[in-house]
């Protein structure tokens, strides 16, 4: 366990650390969220420090990927209380910078990622993936990691990164970790903080409803599989669909008929009260 994490604000002072270290031969493994840690966050950074020698992460709450500037300020902002989450974890390098350190001029990229960015969070986001994009551009031109490491509950954001690296040419791999989740099975997310008592009661029941519709798209098809998460959320109180799809793992392309095992996601979001949630189920 480590006594202590290191923090940086500016980039130049960061770079200068990251620099010696990889100068000696140390892999650097990279962690990037928008802060409000959980024991999902801190998995992340287990995995980084078993595989690399320097492990860095990153607070920043990111402007440029909420499309609701609503959703953007009630997003939790928990600095101190993540510091000491990142400390207990082992985390050796925290960098939170500001805004105009991460964004110094008005110029943002545009990306195309073709379908993968246009669908699911996509299509109900629009603005969100090209924000994501930019930000973790932005961060991996920084840290210059040699594996950066994502949760896979933001299934179509790791896919995107995954494409993102692509585009950069950069030789950064990119390590999908398995969604951590709460005793009742609500996959962990810093908006669960933001639910109260009785929402956070609806939304423990998503997993099992999912669980549920595999089964019934294994028995009697997608369109069923669809038609009974409809009817499962309508009888939830002060909750409301999104969209919940199944898709190919790989393409996200939406299937009318299941592929072989180990190739179909269920997707879903919702949301309860005003917060909104997303989850997914690989079979």
């Amino acid at each position: 366990m480590a006594s202590f994490v290191v923090i940086y604000t500016k980039i130049a002072e960061l770079q200068a650390l990251l620099n010696e270290k990889r100068n000696a031969g140390r892999s650097i493994g990279f962690v990037p969220t928008m802060g409000a840690l959980h024991p999902g966050h801190v998995s992340l950074i287990e995995a980084s420090r078993q595989e690399c020698d320097l492990t860095v992460c990153s607070i920043f709450v990111n402007p440029t990927q909420f499309n609701d500037k609503a959703d953007l300020e009630r997003y939790p902002r928990t600095p101190e209380k993540d510091a000491e989450v990142l400390k207990k974890a082992g985390c050796d390098v925290l960098f939170m910078p500001g805004v105009t350190e991460i964004y110094p001029s008005e110029a943002k990229p545009v990306f195309d990622f073709g379908r993968l960015d246009k669908t699911l969070e996509g299509f109900y986001r629009p603005g969100h993936f090209n924000g994501m994009a930019q930000v973790v551009k932005r961060f991996f031109e920084i840290v210059v990691p040699d594996k950066a490491y994502f949760g896979s509950k933001d299934y179509q954001q790791m896919l995107i990164v995954k494409a993102l690296v692509v585009q950069m040419h950069a030789p950064i791999r990119i390590v999908s970790c398995p969604i951590v989740r709460e005793n009742d099975g609500l996959a962990m997310s810093s908006r669960n903080m933001l639910l109260n008592p009785e929402e956070r009661k609806s939304a423990s029941a998503i997993p099992a409803i999912m669980q549920k519709a595999r089964q019934v798209a294994e028995q009697y098809g997608v369109v069923a599989a669809k038609q009974f998460i409809n009817g499962e959320v309508a009888r939830m109180k002060n909750t409301r669909l999104e969209y919940y799809e199944i898709c190919d793992t790989e393409t996200l392309e939406e299937l009318g008929s299941l592929k072989n095992s180990g190739k179909n996601i269920s997707l879903i979001a919702l949301f309860i009260g005003k917060i909104r949630l997303i989850d997914n189920l690989v079979f």
